[in-house]
């Protein structure tokens, strides 16, 4: 008797629709892992407010100029007894040759911000399928560098006491940095560490270099964070340590991204399918 009540049960429960979907698995974290086409819109408004917001907090963040000079001089200690500390050797050698020293001002203030743009832009039209998560590397990598600023104030080294750091923007009047000149009061000279110069063109670098497909495009992807290197150490503005320190934020960016989409962006499907997560229904079988 009670097997033909569950029979019968079957039966009436195969007459029902039911819904097929193209992913699988249950709960917001799947649903978040689904690649979504982005909307240009949203985008074009969340970077302009994320941006905003990373400039407002970063500026607001105390100067704290005592506790910022004293990290300087401790780092520049170290690295001198470590035998690694460069970056004055650089500074002075680039600043002989007036044409290069002017030319990495002007790569310091402007590119920083173009070849991010650009790489986001390219992802958005050419690979929508990994554009949201590897965007998200982008954001956490900046949103974890506040965190720095705050807990490690560190001045650059052409504003070290006592120092013999040339600031090339002042001498050869040119418009490279926000931290210096006339535009020095519209951002904190005491964030220095980490350096997004770094974290920023090595995620420029590694997204063109895993998904670009002409040879030539994937090498500049690698040089690009390479010779950023060398300018921010010509110019004064960062200790190459603050790089490392930009290289260990983008590490914790990467890794937010594995933690939401259970794989690194380059991994993703490049588009997003049409059709993806549209319920379709069926008729159960009679």
């Amino acid at each position: 008797m009670g097997d033909a009540i569950m029979r019968t049960r079957e039966r009436l429960e195969d007459g029902v629709p039911r819904p097929v979907t193209e992913t699988t698995g249950k709960g917001p974290l799947r649903r978040l892992r689904a690649p979504r086409r982005p909307r240009l819109w949203f985008e074009i408004l969340l970077i302009a407010l994320s941006y905003w917001t990373y400039s407002l907090v970063r500026n607001a963040v105390p100067e704290q100029r005592t506790a910022a000079l004293r990290n300087a001089d401790w780092i520049w200690r170290v690295e001198q007894q470590l035998g690694i500390a460069v970056e004055e050797t650089v500074n002075h050698a680039v600043n002989s040759v007036t044409w290069l020293v002017v030319g990495m001002n002007y790569y310091y203030a402007t590119l920083h911000f173009v070849v991010t743009l650009g790489v986001l832009v390219w992802l958005y039209r050419s690979h929508p399928g990994r554009y949201a998560a590897t965007r998200l590397v982008l954001f956490a990598t900046t949103g974890v560098a506040l965190v720095g600023y705050y807990l490690y104030p560190l001045a650059p080294p052409r504003l070290m006491n006592g120092g013999h750091f040339i600031d090339t923007v002042m001498v050869h009047e040119t418009w490279g940095s926000m931290a210096s000149g006339d535009l020095k009061n519209m951002s904190n000279q005491y964030a220095a560490m980490p350096s997004m110069h770094i974290g920023w063109s090595v995620w420029c670098g590694l997204t063109i270099f895993a998904l670009a497909s002409v040879p030539w495009v994937r090498v500049l992807g690698l040089v690009y964070p390479a010779l950023t290197l060398v300018v921010i150490v010509a110019t004064a503005n960062h200790f190459w340590l603050d790089a490392v320190g930009g290289v260990a934020c983008l590490a914790f960016g990467f890794g937010m991204a594995f933690v939401l989409y259970g794989r690194l962006p380059y991994a993703l499907p490049r588009m997003v399918p049409v059709a993806a997560r549209r319920r379709v229904w069926l008729p159960g079988r009679a």
